[in-house]
């Protein structure tokens, strides 16, 4: 019975690892791109990207 009640918090436990996770990816993805469009990373922004 006291698994049960325990079940919720694991649930939102593992969605919040899986969004951090992926908001991580993401950051690091955003990353290469930019770099990879000739531009550099600065505070989260792509500044001198050529399209």
């Amino acid at each position: 019975m006291f698994g049960l009640l325990l079940r919720p918090f694991r649930t939102l436990i593992v969605v919040g690892i899986a969004f951090v996770a992926g908001f991580l990816y993401a950051g690091s993805r955003a990353d290469e791109l930019c770099q990879n469009a000739g531009g550099e990373m600065q505070s989260g922004i792509c500044y001198g990207a050529k399209p």
